[in-house]
Order: C-alpha cells, then structure tokens, then sequence
C-alpha cells in the first residue's frame, strides 16, 4: 500500500547507515544512531496504521522523548504525489495514525510532521481502497523523489531547524 512515512524513514536509515531491527517491545523496527553526541531513534511501527501511537509511545517513554523532540512522517491525500510539506504541531485532520499519536503521548500535538503527499483518489470512499492500494509507476517516482528531496534537509531537521526545512519543502511545487 502507500505507506509513504515508512519509505522515508528506511530512506532516512540508509542515508545515515544505520539498520532498523524489529523490536517487539516497541511494536515496530527500530534503528538508533549516534550524531554529534546526540542519540536518534528511527521507528517504523509494525502495529496497524491507526494504532502508530502504540509503538512511538512505547519508544518515547522508554527513553524519555518528549513529543517536542519527535518527527512523525506520515502520508498526505490533500498533498499531491511528489509535494511533501513540513508541518509544527497542529490537529490530527482526520488522520488515525494521527489521531493515535496524539492520544498515546497525553493528547500532546507538539510533534513536527513530515507530510508525504500521496494525493486523493477524488472520492472519499476510494479513499481506504487507494491508501491500502499500490501507487502508480509515475506516483511512486515522484514521492519517491519528493523523500529525496527531504533528504537533502536532514541535518537541519536534526539540528531543529524546523522554520528553515519548512521554507525549502512548503515552497516547492512538484507539477
């Protein structure tokens, strides 16, 4: 299906080489690495979609992550394929993974989003069968690219630089 968050979290792995294990007590694999003295976790839940918050609060309270400190990446229907967009808190916008988070970290909706634009099927009931469903060749090329392109802000992102990631992502149009 699309499960664009965890393309870019395994992107994300291998631009910092790191290995992502499954890791039961965290209901997801997981990787951690050390960057300038600091210690990054990278999670990818293996719980159903709706349940993420399961897996990214059983990591955070284990190691004492506040939901500051977390970067959820997730799809995106109101984004079009090969447009991501960096996002600081806000509501869940109907997004059960979402939804889920947000519950599971005491309704704290402090976490930056990285939104992976899958686009929308132009009917709210395809919606289930096209996030279940493999994006196209020409769909899959442009997130594909659109993760690249995320890519090349990683040290800011993990510097913090949330504003400056936002400005370089948000302003870009794919088509």
């Amino acid at each position: 299906g699309h499960n664009a968050g965890a393309w870019y979290v395994m992107a994300l792995a291998r631009q910092l080489g790191a290995s992502l294990r499954n890791e039961k007590k965290y209901f997801g694999e997981v990787a951690s690495i050390d960057r300038h003295g600091e210690r990054l976790y990278l999670l990818i839940p293996s719980t159903f979609m709706n349940l993420s918050g399961q897996a990214t609060s059983a990591l955070a309270n284990f190691f004492r992550i506040s939901p500051q400190e977390m970067l959820v990446a997730h799809d995106e229907l109101d984004i079009a394929p090969g447009d991501i967009r960096l996002k600081q808190g806000g509501g869940h916008g109907g997004h059960n993974g979402l939804k889920d988070i947000v519950a599971k970290h005491g309704n704290s909706t402090d976490f930056a989003r990285l939104r992976v634009g899958i686009g929308h099927p132009g009917d709210s009931n395809l919606v289930t069968p096209w996030v279940l469903g493999k994006p196209s060749a020409a769909d899959q090329q442009q997130i594909d690219a659109a993760i690249e392109r995320a890519l090349q802000h990683t040290d800011d992102l993990l510097a913090g630089k949330i504003a400056k990631v936002m400005n370089a992502l948000n302003s870009y149009k794919a088509n």
